[in-house]
């Protein structure tokens, strides 16, 4: 019987489709697994559970799962024993604390002696013990940012990430607990067999992010501009030249980074480059 990669992932929630966009980029195919619990991959040695994102930490740890992707926040909440293999770069938010719009807030020390609502008791607990403060902590599930509208709480810790929800309850964000985004995370003892296919995995995972942050441009230098266009390129070790038709032209090849993109090519015009293209790249390897 073959060995297989048993990865959980959310059943439904922010993580849901990131994670299966993720597999299908790294050129897993997995067979129809909408409303099941349970499917394999075609062309991948792996299964996939899905999963209430809460249970993964516990899944993983319990070996049940040998990896699952999930977000910090329900990691260090959750405080189970597992292992971050790597980070993903998608469900980026914010673990914060809010309080009415109409509050003057100051510090933390705004918070003594007050109710705070959240899902996540263990890290609110934490944080409050970090900062010397005494707080009612009322931990509920779910539509935490009506509890201060009701006269459950004084304040609210929850997840953040473009505050509108806040805004439209009439709260502010006044702290930052914790900055999380979606992990891989696994099993710290997992064995051999599985620790082959998670590398495997992770080959692929990082291939396709280092594309995502990465263009490739093509354009066409005067040789006496060359120099100068060059330096410009660092690319993945050094652009590629190629001579044109046209005598005195060469066209020049090369990768940048997307944070750095702009700029770049604003250098590149001013150096005399022209016909410059831009290309999606699906997969980096290095």
């Amino acid at each position: 019987m073959q060995t297989r990669l048993k990865i959980a992932i959310q059943k439904s929630g922010r993580l849901y489709d990131d994670s299966l966009s993720l597999l299908k980029d790294c050129g897993i195919d997995l067979k129809n697994g909408i409303n099941k619990l349970k499917t394999e991959a075609d062309n991948f040695p792996m299964e996939v559970f899905f999963l209430r994102d809460d249970d993964i930490p516990q899944y993983v740890e319990d070996a049940v799962a040998d990896v699952g992707i999930v977000g910090e926040n329900v990691i260090y909440e959750k405080n189970k024993k597992v292992t971050i293999s790597e980070k993903l770069g998608f469900g980026k938010c914010r673990l914060s604390v809010a309080v009415g719009r109409s509050e003057v807030y100051q510090n933390c020390r705004h918070l003594e002696n007050k109710k705070i609502a959240t899902t996540y008791p263990v890290l609110v607990g934490k944080f409050l013990k970090e900062n010397n403060l005494k707080a009612e902590i009322h931990e509920i599930s779910g539509s935490v940012e009506i509890a201060p509208g009701i006269g459950l709480a004084d304040a609210i810790v929850d997840l953040v990430s473009s505050g509108s929800t806040l805004f439209m309850n009439g709260l502010k964000e006044v702290e930052t607990i914790l900055h999380s985004e979606a992990v891989l995370i696994r099993h710290p003892q997992l064995g051999k067999p599985q620790q082959q296919i998670l590398e495997k995995l992770l080959f692929r995972i990082r291939s396709v992010r280092k594309a995502r942050h990465t263009k490739y441009i093509l354009l066409n230098a005067p040789n006496e501009k060359l120099s100068e266009i060059i330096s410009l390129l660092p690319g993945m070790k050094s652009p590629t030249v190629l001579p044109l038709a046209e005598p005195g032209w060469s066209s020049v090849h090369s990768v940048v980074n997307e944070n750095d993109f702009w700029e770049i090519i604003e250098k590149l015009k001013g150096a005399g480059a022209q016909g410059i293209l831009v290309v999606p790249i699906e997969k980096m390897i290095l």
